[in-house]
């Protein structure tokens, strides 16, 4: 069947954690700068449905689409890289596909045939795969896991089968390989990455383009034993070293020339690259500004850096925009809940900022550093967990002593937070949430409506708790004052301090939003409110 969209398969070998998202996403960046429709997809061999039950501290964020699909944090990295807000269709789990298969069967789709692997669930993942990429130039899918998993051989053998179903001069092979260096013997090895490729090849996929990571630059003789043992091309293979930020990669590949290799061995018609924009953020997130400001994460889970990974991005690009260097700090929350001197513990930074997050550990810190930015002056910045505990923070110091969120203390005499209507008794389930993009006004001349530069915003949500509204009368004499209002249901979604520099909290997830070539409003005044504190 021939097909107007172009399929880029993106998979990795040798080990996990080479940065295959960051790959499509920066093979995406490219043909979106050569004036093509592009559209990304992740494949995960997760059994799970989707990513909203996942463990934070094992696979980072669970990154919320606009229409509400709960993904992983990879879908976070192609909106960044393509400045393109992504859909539930961009993500597929494992525990979807079986899903819809039973479903199927069950509904007597099959008219009584044997429902197998093949065809059944890699043809199911077909019709995903083709549906994503409906009414784009190119459809780029990253197959998550390591070339030999056991997780990942549907899908494997589903993009082979795809380029039959297409067209195999429809289809482009990317696979990403891991080059280690010998101490001993001052040497980088090819050997783990030609037997990746031959495990590739031995599943029915021969690789059109190779992708090799190294810890330190390999030299081009490198290629040329990868082009002999793996079969794959010197111009179509790309050596990644270690970039000195992320986004500095599709520029590492498009000097390396495989932008052309993809245009032409898909027959594109493409116009000239236009990386202006993006090199210009390159150099600013490359660049040693003379200033520092230091900003305390205050959290829970800190095993991980990905578990707040949007909100270090948005961090990172309002700090390089306005010209200055962040250090980012974990402040363990439950220490911090412990702590005799929080004044002390918190001193050491320009600001602070509380993330989102869920459950009872760590609560008690996070509200002590609200009442110590408070009190303080120090420019704070709460994002929906961080607003539950702003407001409880500001109840609080004006006696509310006991004041609480439900989700911490269902018997709280002063429930400030409580769970949204409908959702009662169902606090430990999935999918239950408010999630996806959400109208907000705010108030005219309050600092929201200043940074965002208008009264009407929309923004993306994952939470099951709101403010409650027969509290939201008291706040002014608590301090603070709701600014932002969901227009339908009246929900508070944006709160300030009444008399502060810089104390604002959201009950949605402005990270979601971020972008490297422009500070989003929020974290930009935040940045801002330190630099002229």
């Amino acid at each position: 069947m021939a097909s107007s969209t172009k399929y880029v398969f993106v998979t990795g070998g040798v080990l996990s954690g080479l940065g295959k998202g960051i790959t499509a996403a920066s093979i995406a960046n490219l043909l979106k700068a050569r004036g093509l429709s592009v559209n990304l997809q992740k494949c995960d061999p997760y059994l799970n449905v989707d990513a909203g039950l996942l463990n934070p501290r094992e696979h980072g964020e669970c990154f919320v689409t606009r229409d509400g699909a709960e993904t992983d944090l990879d879908l976070g990295h192609y909106e960044r890289f393509i400045d393109q807000e992504l859909t539930q269709i961009s993500s597929l789990m494992s525990g979807r596909v079986l899903l819809k298969v039973i479903q199927d069967e069950r509904d007597g789709k099959y008219e009584g045939k044997s429902v197998q692997i093949i065809p059944q669930v890699t043809s199911t993942i077909q019709d995903y795969i083709a549906e994503a990429g409906a009414g784009h130039d190119v459809h780029i899918v990253e197959i998550g896991g390591t070339v030999g998993d056991y997780e990942s051989l549907s899908f494997i053998e589903a993009i082979r089968e795809f380029s039959m179903r297409v067209g195999r001069e429809n289809c482009l092979y990317v696979h990403l390989v891991y080059l280690p260096y010998l101490g001993a013997s001052q040497e980088i090895k090819t050997k783990p990455a030609q037997n990746s490729v031959r495990e590739l090849r031995g599943l029915g996929i021969a690789p059109d383009v190779l992708m090799a990571r190294s810890e330190a630059p390999a030299n081009e003789s490198v290629k040329q034993k990868l082009s002999l043992f793996c079969g794959v091309s010197e111009d179509a293979i790309a050596l990644l070293p270690n970039a000195r930020s992320i986004y500095d990669v599709p520029l590492t590949l498009e000097d390396s020339g495989i932008t052309d290799v993809i245009v032409d061995r898909l027959g594109l018609t493409a116009k000239t690259t236009d990386l202006t924009a993006w090199r210009t953020m390159v150099t600013r997130a490359t660049t040693t500004f003379d200033k520092t400001v230091t900003v305390g994460i205050v959290a829970k889970y800190m095993d991980n850096a990905d578990t707040y990974l949007s909100v270090f991005e948005a961090l990172k690009a309002a700090a390089w925009w306005n010209d200055v260097n962040i250090d980012l700090k974990w402040v363990d929350a439950a220490e911090l809940g412990e702590s005799n001197n929080v004044a002390a513990e918190l001193a050491k930074y320009d600001g602070v900022v509380v993330p989102g997050g869920f459950g009872s550990r760590g609560v008690e810190g996070k509200i002590q550093a609200a009442q110590h930015a408070l009190t303080n002056k120090l420019p704070y910045l709460g994002l929906c967990y961080g607003l539950h505990m702003a407001v409880i923070a500001a109840a609080r110091l004006k006696g509310l002593t006991k004041a609480n969120t439900t989700e911490v203390d269902p018997d709280t005499p002063d429930p400030i937070i409580a769970t949204m209507a409908g959702q009662e008794g169902k606090q430990s389930t999935g999918g239950t949430m408010r999630l996806g993009d959400y109208t907000c006004d705010l108030v005219a001349g309050s600092l929201a409506a200043k940074l965002y530069g208008t009264t009407q915003i929309v923004e993306r949500h994952r939470h099951r708790y709101e403010c409650n509204a027969d509290y939201v009368d008291q706040y002014e004499s608590w301090g603070i004052r709701a600014v932002g209002t969901n227009p339908e249901t009246k929900l508070v979604e944006v709160i300030e301090a009444i008399d502060h520099p810089f104390f604002l909290a959201s009950q949605f997830h402005p990270e979601l939003k971020g972008r490297p070539t422009a500070a989003h409003p929020m974290f930009d005044g935040f940045v801002k409110a330190i630099i002229n504190k």
